[in-house]
């Protein structure tokens, strides 16, 4: 049997003509090109709202939290169960990212953790839209109105997710998206961020350029996260292709849904559309060997995000001492995110079905 990998870009000659038009052309840097991903990713994706093109998802996050003033001696609400990119990017600002447990139907923030965990310190709430899924953002907005912080978005696994028909990347002072090869959608490398208004979109341009707008008159003491023209290149064949692969997801995720047996499959919430970055399951009992099972007995790739939580890393665990997030060190025990992507044949799905439902009835 031909291996079934749990992820796997999709880069075609569409996308190398444009990389090939855009070396041709000389124009390599922050040029044109980049520009254009600007407007086309915010016409696609967030109501027109000012985007700018940085490059890193990573970079995105730290220089969207810059720009909104978020810096030594503020706290700034995060998950603990999500990549480290995004406490990373808090305390790269100086400030203390602040670990609150998850709700354990979609992996997000869990609003009454997050308004016991306000205090005078607090800047702002980070929600991660994790694995495709949007956050509890009607809480969370209503939450950070009523307490006086800000609201802002890690988008990076979300490009086209949406609550109540609002999308995500559209409820924060900022969100970031990331263009990394194995997202939705991608430019090689690289993100996108969001803001509310063109005031913060100029700071995170300032930003990203070392803090200049004309070349020599540096206004702030910046850094070089310019996304490059080639790059975007990519973006902008992908945007074209990006809904249709989201389509083929969620019909994916719907064959999985009806036919998967003695696994918990995600749940979507009430007004949501969920992208499927991953299909995540929880398996309660030996998830590893669950997953050792998947690919040495049926050649079924898996990937497990993530196996230890944020406060619990060296890294930043000295931001959360003696902290205790039950239901985050469940879900780091259970989560298994299997294959979901466009790539996958009909054989495909049926194949991971057979596999999972053999795996989970033998019990791993």
């Amino acid at each position: 049997m031909d291996f079934i990998p749990p992820a796997k870009p999709i880069i075609g000659d569409d996308e190398r003509e444009a990389v090939d038009r855009v070396l041709r052309s000389g124009m390599v840097a922050q040029g044109p090109e980049v520009a254009a991903f600007e407007r086309e990713f915010s016409d696609h994706f967030v109501q027109g709202r000012p985007t700018v093109a940085v490059n890193s998802g990573t970079s995105g996050l730290h220089l969207g939290l810059l720009a909104a003033g978020v810096g030594p001696g503020d706290e700034v609400i995060v998950p603990s169960f999500t990549f480290a990119a995004t406490g990373n990017s808090v305390a790269l600002t100086g400030a203390t990212p602040v670990f609150v447990d998850i709700e354990p139907e979609t992996f997000s923030l869990d609003p009454a953790a997050v308004e016991a965990a306000i205090t005078p310190r607090t800047r702002g709430i980070l929600p991660v839209h994790l694995y495709g899924h949007p956050a509890r953002l009607r809480e969370l907005s209503a939450l950070a109105d009523t307490r006086g912080v800000a609201l802002y978005e890690d988008a990076a696994q979300a490009h086209g997710a949406s609550l109540d028909g609002r999308p995500v990347g559209a409820w924060g002072a900022f969100a970031m998206f990331s263009l990394y090869p194995t997202k939705n959608m991608t430019s090689g490398e690289g993100g996108m961020v969001t803001l509310a208004d063109d005031t913060l979109a100029r700071s995170v341009r300032l930003l990203r350029n070392q803090g200049m707008e004309k070349q020599y008159e540096n206004e702030v003491v910046g850094f070089n996260a310019r996304m490059t023209d080639i790059h975007a290149a990519i973006g902008r064949v992908q945007l074209t292709k990006v809904d249709a692969w989201t389509r083929s997801r969620q019909e994916n995720a719907a064959f999985l849904d009806a036919n998967l047996r003695g696994v918990v499959v995600p749940p979507v919430a009430e007004g949501a559309v969920h992208v499927y970055h991953q299909y995540t399951i929880r398996v309660p009992e030996d998830r590893d060997g669950f997953v050792k099972a998947l690919k040495e007995e049926h050649q079924v790739g898996s990937g497990v995000y993530y196996p230890i939580p944020n406060h619990r890393l060296p890294s930043l665990a000295p931001y959360a001492p003696g902290l205790d997030l039950p239901v985050t060190e469940v879900a780091a025990r259970e989560v298994v995110s299997l294959p979901v992507h466009p790539s996958l044949t009909q054989a495909d799905l049926e194949r991971i079905v057979r596999a999972v439902n053999a795996v989970a009835g033998a019990g791993a």
